[in-house]
């Protein structure tokens, strides 16, 4: 193990952020994380080595945690970021957009603060960059299989990489005109500079992964004619279609999906446009909805220069301590993981509101949200339940952004062409091997999976990685597989 008295004798420490007042002036990323060195070897020094390491089991990438401190503390950091890369395609992405599962099953945190294993992972990989250790590993063999990945968000990427690694010819289509997913254009560049995924990509060139770009399967090329030319397709195509607000006015100008207007965001900062197409500049913004799509509008409405941001949750604040109804190691739902840096910029949120109506300004657009009081009841129609004494109220909102989650893929396109089923919840439908009902057609991450987090997509497009190199007559054993959960595997 690493400093075997490390978690008796050192606290918890982690790097600030950079102050709001200067952050939001900016585009660049909320941490400094070249500040968290000189602190990092002691941080992971704290961790345990436990006989069952249960971070692990909150990790679904399953990543050899402790045996990556035990190398930062003993600075060998060529032999941590081997350990690391050994389950973890793209570190330098979880390292920062993920809120870190792991540190919340740390056996630590049942009576300390836990290891800081989110900080310890993004100071392993950017030290490996910054030393040139992170270098293409092209296959030393070609099978003379074919490979199409369709869609090159987290789980495409690492479908793709892991195949092209074992040796098969891979192709990812994307219809965006960059390659990245929701990595590009989902998550702001106060979150993850794009540096980082220009990088990777590269890298994957380099290995021989080939990318197309502006293809979209069902227009620009059939499923048909896709599905002839591959010996193999992997559906990555992520759960893109947003959940809605069912309330009168919701057609008036001004009301916006989160998605939408992250993509125009981030469009704007990679230069397409000198101002953002979905600019929030000067307005009331309300963003409705409680979870990372939310506070990621959040953040964004700060840095264009909104007037006000106010954000609306259906459900009570998060308790500050563990509720019993999620004991460790459990994921829980707490008010230090609720609030992020963005909800730290500004603002305010209000809790146990739904809208009822979106307000017309007289001119076909909103000017306010009528709200009204209630509960949280997942089986209530639209899963709230109204206070029936309370009296609606209206705020100020001429900027609405609906961060409700997804429902699933888009039915056009990829589901339709290729005729594949889904599940109960929308999702594709597969089964333990990732198979969809359609010969040779694989599905996972998102697509497959439904709205998860950026960590379940790389262990995802691993494991589906893993199958489909099995039914090409490879050995199958690329990463430790993840089998979907029952839930997910019939409709």
């Amino acid at each position: 193990m690493a400093d075997p008295k490390g978690f008796l004798t050192t606290g918890r420490e982690t790097a600030d952020p950079r102050p709001a007042g200067d952050r939001v002036k900016d585009w660049n990323e909320v941490y400094d994380n070249r500040k968290l060195l000189p602190i990092i070897g002691k941080q992971a020094g704290r961790c345990m080595d436990c006989g069952i390491p249960f971070c692990h089991n909150g990790c679904p990438l399953g990543n050899f945690i402790p045996e990556w401190n035990d190398r930062v503390w003993r600075d060998d950091w060529r032999g941590a970021i081997e350990r690391l890369h050994a389950t973890n395609n793209f570190p330098e992405f979880t390292g920062r957009a993920c809120p870190a599962p792991c540190e919340q099953a740390c056996v630590l945190g049942i009576n300390d603060d836990p290891v800081t294993i989110k900080n310890v992972e993004v100071s392993i990989i950017d030290k490996a960059w910054e030393n040139g250790w992170v270098t293409p590993l092209a296959p030393e063999r070609l099978s003379g299989k074919t490979v199409a990945v369709v869609g090159s968000g987290p789980a495409g990427l690492a479908a793709a990489q892991q195949l092209t690694r074992a040796g098969h010819t891979v192709v990812v289509y994307e219809r965006d005109d960059r390659i990245g997913g929701l990595l590009r254009y989902g998550i702001p560049d106060f979150k993850l500079e794009k540096k980082h995924v220009k990088r990777r990509i590269e890298q994957m060139r380099a290995e021989g992964t080939r990318f197309r770009t502006g293809v979209e399967i069902g227009r620009d090329l059939s499923a048909t004619k896709l599905r002839a030319r591959f010996d193999a397709v992997v559906v990555a195509t992520g759960a893109t279609v947003a959940r809605e607000v069912d309330a009168p006015g919701r057609g008036l100008g001004g009301i916006h999906a989160a998605m939408a207007y992250l993509k125009a965001a981030n469009k704007t900062q990679e230069g397409d446009y000198t101002v953002s197409p979905l600019d929030a500049t000067g307005r009331h913004v309300v963003v409705i909805g409680g979870g990372d799509t939310a506070s990621d509008c959040i953040g964004t409405a700060h840095r264009q220069g909104a007037a006000s941001v106010t954000q609306l949750d259906i459900h009570a604040p998060a308790p500050s301590a563990r509720p019993e109804s999620t004991p460790w190691p459990t994921w829980p739902n707490i008010l230090d993981v609720k609030v992020s840096s963005s909800h730290k910029e500004g603002g305010r949120t209000l809790h146990r509101v739904n809208t009822v109506e979106f307000v017309d300004d007289g001119a076909g657009n909103v000017r306010a949200l009528r709200l009204v009081e209630g509960k949280r009841d997942r089986n209530a129609p639209g899963g709230f339940v109204p206070d029936p004494s309370a009296e609606p109220t209206e705020i100020p909102a001429d900027w609405v952004l609906l961060a409700i989650g997804f429902a699933g893929p888009e039915r056009e396109g990829v589901v339709e062409q290729f005729g594949l089923d889904l599940d109960r919840r929308g999702a594709v439908a597969r089964d333990r091997e990732y198979r969809t009902n359609v010969d040779g057609v694989y599905a996972c991450g998102d697509a497959g999976r439904g709205q998860s987090l950026i960590v379940w997509a790389i262990a995802e497009g691993r494991a589906c990685a893993a199958a489909v190199d099995k039914a090409l007559g490879g050995p199958g054993n690329l990463p430790v597989p993840v089998a979907p959960d029952d839930r997910e595997l019939t409709a």
